[in-house]
């Protein structure tokens, strides 16, 4: 099977073929840590989380290289530092290890490399010289700016022309500047913000030309794919591709392949602080686990708008409670644990699924009514229990593909859950049993009671009883 994606350049979907299969590259914008991330920001994350495991299934883990920048230098970080009365870097330390923590706790999975943008610095120097020297950009008091008129592509990735940004000049543009669209390279620091030695004078980059300067140090030009929420196709991107095939001198391309993710609304809004309508990844994997928040943010397809709800978080948990249910059933009758001796291929339907443009929603329903199925074919066959072992070898290569039934399932559904409450627990799940059996209901809703009491919710399969586990 072949992996196609939908270009965003080329504005259409077109099939994949890394520049040498034996190093497949990736580069995808990462946070600006300055302060929490919002379920928003942790969409590209999950996004690209399983395109790199895609990859890595079809060119082998060693062969793929995910870089995923942090931006440490930036004026929300000066910002807030200036704030707090600390110095950037305990600022960029704090929020850098809390986008980490949170991701992990997403499933994302640890990128080949993390280029610090502050690190990268003297490369950000070298290459405005370049361009410089080689006429695309100017120097304007204290500024270097990069002249958008000296590339003659300026606008493809987004469909804009030089044209529609002059007329769409809404802001007062600064006299220096010779076209509205020019964008800035290097400018001066204020009081209090971190500063570096350069030809134009002490100062600090710019924000794009960041990412231009990592991705030649870090993977080298052109890479395979760069990917990025859909409102950084402008100005970011484009001035990405600007800058960094001007400072090529005429290498081929920049990024062969583009893809972006849409946006997400929180109950049909855009996401606002002014709105006071955030809503913090930190504080969703407090109230669910982590793969109920990845399960959601998968369920529409990548390019589409997502509109988060509690609803799609509650549906997105009992999905996978029955994932969890199922597993856990199956796994009772493979108390050897011969499955994990067993070599798998992921279920072909979900492969075929991520292969059409990452379609995760077709992906997610595939592998839930597989595990589905394979449960009520064992349930009704006992030739069925025979091909346990390799059914479940199967589950756990796709869930492993997707990011999903990455624990015990047993530690899913208790959770926190100490051993006396775990005894407490099961001994009033086996009195309400016993009541539901002799159809006493008015004992077996008092029991149940108990339970909420307790913080448990009881999870009732077909035959009684299945399961439980602690709220969220």
């Amino acid at each position: 099977m072949t992996l196609h994606i939908h270009d965003t350049l080329r504005r259409a979907k077109v099939a994949f073929a890394p520049l040498d299969p034996a190093r497949v590259t990736l580069y995808v914008c990462g946070p600006t840590v300055y302060s929490y991330a919002h379920v928003g920001n942790a969409r590209p994350a999950v996004v690209f989380d399983v395109l790199f495991r895609l990859l890595r299934h079809a060119y082998g883990e060693g062969e793929v290289i995910y870089a995923r920048n942090i931006t440490d230098v930036d004026d929300k970080i000066a910002a807030a530092a200036e704030r707090e009365g600390v110095d950037i870097s305990a600022i960029t330390s704090r929020f850098a290890a809390v986008y980490e923590a949170d991701m992990a706790a997403l499933g994302v999975l640890k990128p080949t490399l993390e280029p610090r943008a502050t690190a990268h610095v003297p490369q950000m120097i070298e290459m405005i010289a370049t361009l410089v020297e080689r006429g695309h950009a100017y120097e304007a008091e204290g500024n270097v700016l990069f002249d958008v008129s000296s590339f003659p592509d300026y606008g493809a990735l987004s469909g804009r022309t030089l044209e529609d940004l002059q007329a769409g000049a809404r802001v007062e543009v600064a006299a220096y500047k010779r076209h509205p669209a020019d964008f800035t390279l290097w400018k001066p620091s204020k009081p209090g913000e971190p500063m570096w030695d350069s030809p134009w004078g002490q100062g600090r980059p710019g924000w794009h030309i960041e990412c231009s300067a990592m991705i030649e140090a870090e993977l080298g030009f052109p890479i395979d794919i760069h990917g990025g929420g859909h409102d950084l196709i402008f100005p970011h991107h484009e001035n990405e591709i600007a800058q960094g095939c001007c400072a090529q001198a005429g290498a081929a391309g920049y990024a062969r392949y583009w893809m972006h993710n849409g946006f997400l609304t929180l109950e049909a809004e855009k996401m606002s602080k002014s709105l006071g309508n955030v809503l913090l990844v930190h504080d969703l994997v407090e109230q669910v686990p982590g793969e109920v928040v990845r399960w959601a943010l998968l369920s529409a397809h990548y390019r589409a708008p997502l509109d988060w709800t509690g609803e799609l978080l509650e549906q997105s948990r009992r999905t996978l409670d029955r994932l969890y249910d199922a597993l856990r059933f199956l796994s009772e009758l493979d108390p050897a644990k011969t499955s994990a001796n067993l070599a798998a291929e992921p279920h072909q339907g979900v492969l075929q699924a991520l292969d059409d443009d990452l379609n995760t929603p077709l992906a997610l329903s595939l592998f839930g009514n597989y595990v589905k199925d394979v449960r009520l074919s064992v349930q009704n066959s006992r030739t069925a229990r025979e091909n346990v072992a390799e059914a479940l070898a199967k589950i756990a290569v796709t869930g492993r593909l997707l990011g999903f039934l990455q624990t015990d399932a047993e530690t899913w559904f208790k959770g926190e859950a100490d051993a006396d409450l775990s005894e407490q627990v099961e001994a009033l799940i086996a009195q309400r049993g016993e009541a539901r059996r002799a159809k006493d209901w008015p004992e077996a809703d008092r029991l149940r009671g108990q339970l909420a009491a307790l913080n448990v919710e009881v999870l009732d399969g077909p035959g009684g009883t299945a399961s439980w586990r602690l709220k969220g």
